[in-house]
């Protein structure tokens, strides 16, 4: 069913955060995941292959992933997408970046709040499926996309290679990530390619395995 490219995953920012592009092969349609920092980075890739950039797509509000989010929604007129439960801390990225040490300016209104089972289109076949995995944060989601039976998910912050997302930060909780990797990340297709937020992908059946969580 989806006839994309996995354009390009690069690593921006401080905090190592991994910001993907997806492109439609045929109208040059765009989503980027997680555009954290380094924003110039991001759109030089854009520019590159002449995308048309219509979704911001954040799978939580934590500063390494939205830092970069008002400077190329400036830039490209994107659509910012977040889940509704992450939007305070969201809107709080100015006190986020002074905790680190960091500037950075109010960021722009979320243009659309996504839920569980939602699905964000772009082209003619390229559809990614909302799954609200709250527990790293109370609005933390993951995009899963069939790929042409070969099925891939962006987990952000909730699940790593070997690892899992920390707690202890706003909205936090260990029982709940844990409750949502189980229930919901850990039902789909072993096969599937998972994506994290920062560090290397992993699959599906090599973190049910490996993984120390569980």
């Amino acid at each position: 069913m989806n006839n994309f490219s996995l354009i390009e995953t690069i690593v921006v920012g401080a905090f190592q955060c991994n910001c993907t592009i997806i492109a439609d092969n045929d109208t040059k349609e765009a989503i980027i995941i997680d555009p954290g920092d380094e924003a110039n980075k991001i759109l030089e890739i854009v520019k590159y292959y002449n995308l048309n950039v219509k979704y911001l797509m954040h799978t939580h509000a934590h500063l390494d992933h939205i830092m970069a989010t008002r400077e190329i929604k400036e830039k490209t007129n994107a659509k910012i997408v977040l889940h509704k439960d992450d939007n305070e801390i969201y809107n709080n990225l100015k006190f986020q970046a002074q905790m680190f040490g960091f500037n950075a300016e109010v960021p722009l209104p979320v243009d659309i709040f996504v839920k569980e089972n939602d699905e964000i289109k772009i082209g003619n076949k390229i559809i990614s499926k909302i799954i609200h995995t709250p527990g790293h944060s109370p609005g933390s989601i993951c995009f899963y996309f069939d790929k042409e039976n070969n099925p891939v998910i962006f987990s952000g912050d909730t699940l790593f290679s070997r690892s899992i997302g920390r707690t202890d930060l706003w909205g936090g909780s260990y029982s709940t990530i844990i409750n949502s990797i189980k229930n919901k990340i850990f039902n789909l297709r072993e096969d599937t390619i998972v994506y994290p937020g920062h560090g290397p992908k992993t699959t599906i059946w090599s973190e049910k395995k490996y993984n120390p969580f569980f």
